[in-house]
């Protein structure tokens, strides 16, 4: 199996996707729209609530490093689904011979 790499984003991506639930939008709407998972977005508004959303000394991501962040993840999805497709065509090609 492949391992999806950890998704990294930035402190204003952050930012945004709290203020947008702080203004009364959804959790899980709001999560959907940025393409992310609602426990996620439930820890950075339980965060940004303790004033530890982004740590004085965390590590800044910039725009490219998370775009390469999401292409990795997305090349590791799409290596795993070519793998299921090739494993269910040789199955389903022992029932034609």
């Amino acid at each position: 199996m492949f391992k999806i790499p950890k998704q990294e984003y930035t402190a204003e991506f952050k930012e945004l996707a709290v203020k947008r639930v702080k203004s009364g939008q959804g959790m899980g709407v709001g999560a959907e729209e940025l393409g992310l998972i609602e426990q996620t977005l439930r820890n950075w508004v339980k965060a940004a609530k303790a004033g530890k959303l982004n740590a004085p000394g965390a590590r800044t991501v910039t725009p490219e490093e998370m775009e390469l962040s999401r292409l990795r993840a997305e090349n590791a999805r799409l290596r795993m689904e070519c793998e299921i497709l090739k494993k269910a065509t040789a199955y389903f090609a022992k029932d034609v011979l």
